[in-house]
């Protein structure tokens, strides 16, 4: 499956249309073109999980393996019993599968929380397990070297699971999967045990920050302390239990950026009031802001203050590709335009150098990519992956990752015999 689109004369362009076959035009030309490569194959499913926001990469520092899972069914969440398998991808030895563990503390959509170590990034990864006997979730270190796990972070009064791994590699965030199951299924682990279920905004949960170096945890902000801002724009605000998605730490490992929600469960009666506020922190603690500009819910971290996401137009009212500043809170600049990105609330991801921005979304049962280059406005767009019939808690997100190098995009997709499967995106930079 190749993509071609060329800067060029117009006779060149007139050959290409004619004589190159599954090619699609757009009307501003680009000087790359990208390659859809099959990269994983066979009965079982296949698949790395989580967007590539904030740099979650799954090629290691060289870019010759690529972390992955492999699971047997895909068409329901898993049970607390059913592990998944942990394996790396070499590609300089025909795409050959490694397996080296197994996790019970995975879904569909997020997958296990990869991680490459930020301190040891060719040879060690993070991903979250559950003890299947006490429900408790927590995060390990993987050594594909000394094939085999050299930490483990369990904290028994407060079983967290990482949620994302600071850039420097000092930190993860810590939050509680089992509440994320109860509240909204999607985003937990099914069945994981959940401390603070008797309280809807307990003070000793919320989201949590683990030294990496000498494992200790401390609290970052509370349920407790969002519920108190929240009332503060909405004194009569009557929910029914807080939740927290999307703990997005910036390129520089000192401001977080997440979701405080509620009422998003498909299974309580009595839901209460619907809660879905952005918010920003520093990685001290200090510094709390609720934003009233709602920007999409997967945005991802430019650079400095800046976070990528949606808005519309004021004047016509289309949905635009935007830069959002958390301390102006205000929107200050575009990507593109509607043309090139007409669904900016896709998944998206910004390569490492920042220069290479990826929006994937969804339309009639495939997946597509738009890739665009900042520094000249360079743009193509890919063929549909297809990504079956399946939706809602169990459905296959575009969910984009680049490599280190800035030159291929992992993507999912379902294989012609139906399994899910991992693909490659490769950019050839002209």
């Amino acid at each position: 499956m190749i993509h071609f689109i060329r800067k060029s004369w117009l006779l060149v362009f007139v050959l290409l249309f004619v004589f190159t076959p599954n090619v699609k035009l757009h009307a501003q030309s680009s000087s790359f073109d990208i390659k859809i490569e099959q990269l994983t194959s066979g009965s079982k499913h296949h698949f790395f999980g989580y967007i590539g926001q904030c740099r979650t990469i799954p090629w290691n520092a060289s870019n010759r393996y690529i972390l992955g899972m492999e699971i047997e069914n895909i068409d329901r969440l898993p049970k607390p019993e059913e592990a998944a398998t942990i394996f790396i991808i070499d590609t300089h030895n025909d795409n050959k599968i490694i397996r080296l563990d197994k996790t019970n503390a995975w879904n569909p959509q997020q997958g296990t929380m990869f991680y490459w170590n930020p301190l040891a990034p060719e040879t060690q990864f993070f991903f979250n397990d559950r003890d299947v006997e006490t429900g408790k979730v927590y995060t390990v270190i993987y050594d594909i070297e000394k094939k085999k796990r050299v930490r483990e972070f369990r904290f028994d009064d407060t079983p967290i699971g990482n949620g994302g791994v600071a850039a420097d590699g000092s930190a993860w965030l810590g939050i509680n999967y089992g509440r994320l199951a109860r509240l909204r299924l999607v985003t937990g682990y099914p069945e994981a045990l959940d401390w603070s279920k008797e309280e809807i905004a307990p003070k000793n949960d919320g989201i949590f920050i683990v030294d990496v170096k000498t494992g200790e945890k401390r609290i970052l902000v509370s349920y407790n302390q969002l519920e108190k801002k929240l009332k503060e724009s909405r004194p009569d605000l009557n929910h029914t239990g807080l939740f927290i998605n999307h703990t997005l730490w910036n390129r520089d490992a000192d401001r977080v950026y997440f979701f405080v929600r509620g009422g998003w469960s498909k299974t309580m009666k009595n839901k209460g009031d619907n809660v879905n506020t952005p918010c920003s922190i520093n990685a001290d603690g200090t510094g709390l802001t609720l934003h009233d500009q709602f920007i999409g819910g997967h945005p991802e971290w430019a650079e400095g203050n800046l976070l990528i996401g949606s808005a519309r137009d004021e004047k016509d009212g289309v949905k635009q590709q935007v830069l959002y500043n958390i301390d102006s809170k205000k929107i200050v600049g575009q990507i593109g335009d509607s043309e090139m990105f007409p669904n900016p609330e896709g998944d998206v991801s910004l390569s490492p150098d920042g220069n290479w921005f990826v929006n994937g979304y969804g339309k009639s049962g495939k997946n597509y990519y738009a890739i665009y280059r900042r520094n000249d406005g360079a743009f193509v767009r890919s063929e549909g992956i297809s990504k079956g019939e399946y939706s809602g808690d169990i459905r296959i997100d575009p969910a984009p990752r680049w490599n280190r190098t800035n030159d291929a995009i992992l993507v999912p997709g379902i294989a012609e015999n139906g399994t899910r499967q991992m693909f490659v995106i490769k950019v050839n930079s002209k």
